[in-house]
This record gives C-alpha cells, sequence and structure tokens, in this order.
C-alpha cells in the first residue's frame, strides 16, 4: 500500500510543477522588476556607470537605453536573465532600489495618483512584461 501511495505521489509531481500562480505586481511597489519610463525625472543613480549589452542589436537598429529595476542577481548575471526584459540587444542601465523606492515611487504615484490609488496597472509601462518578486 504504501509503494502504491508513493507511486501516485510521484506521478503527480509533474502536474503540479507545470501549475503556474499569477501574481501581479504593480509600477511603483516594492516588488516590481522591469521598465522603468523616466518621463521628465532626470536620469537615476546606477548601478553600473556603463550600459550592459549582451548582443548586439540588429544593423540598422539603434534604440535608446532601457532603465530597468531588477533583482541583484539578475543584474549580475544579465546573460542568463536579459531575455526575460526582451532587452539581450539593447543597452540597458540598471536603477538602483534605494533611488526607485525613495525617488520614483513617490514620483509615480503623484503623477498617477488615480492608478496608484486603485492599484491599477499602467500598461504602457509593463508593455508585456511582469515580473515578480518570488518569495
Amino acid at each position: 500500500m504504501k509503494r502504491f501511495i508513493l507511486s501516485l505521489a510521484v506521478a503527480a509531481i509533474p502536474v503540479f510543477a507545470h501549475a503556474q500562480v499569477g501574481v501581479s505586481v504593480n509600477i511603483g511597489e516594492p516588488g516590481f522588476y522591469g521598465q522603468i519610463n523616466l518621463g521628465n525625472l532626470p536620469p537615476p543613480p546606477v548601478v553600473y556607470a556603463n550600459p550592459v549589452i549582451v548582443q548586439a542589436p540588429p544593423p540598422g537598429v539603434v534604440s535608446p537605453p532601457l532603465y530597468l529595476r531588477v533583482p541583484p542577481e539578475h543584474h549580475q548575471h544579465w546573460d542568463r536573465y536579459c531575455h526575460q526584459y526582451n532587452a539581450c540587444n539593447r543597452h540597458v542601465y540598471f536603477v538602483t532600489d534605494e533611488w526607485y523606492s525613495h525617488t520614483y515611487v513617490p514620483h509615480y504615484v503623484h503623477e498617477h495618483p488615480h492608478e496608484a490609488e486603485h492599484g491599477h496597472e499602467h500598461e504602457h509601462e509593463h508593455e508585456e512584461h511582469e515580473h515578480h518578486e518570488e518569495h
């Protein structure tokens, strides 16, 4: 009987391994990771002085650099994570968490009070990616 129960448990592992739970974290919240739209803010303090790029953009394509907030593991090993942000062939600056928390969030809440009040996402800021803190 124990073998039968163990066999059922082992057989169920792939089903649970593929289950995904969606949690939405909005810009301005502590767990948000993704692109930051500076708007009228001056360039922020960044983790590295020079932009990071993993692969060259296609010939003739010139794009402005991206400002991203990412977990430290992501910017330390950008080549492993850049695809999650559609940014492997973009020049990327990683904003500091302190700037995000103390400058960007208050500015964003001030500029978008309705969204901050009701927790609505700002779709064009997120584009199609949502990045979540997984703890």
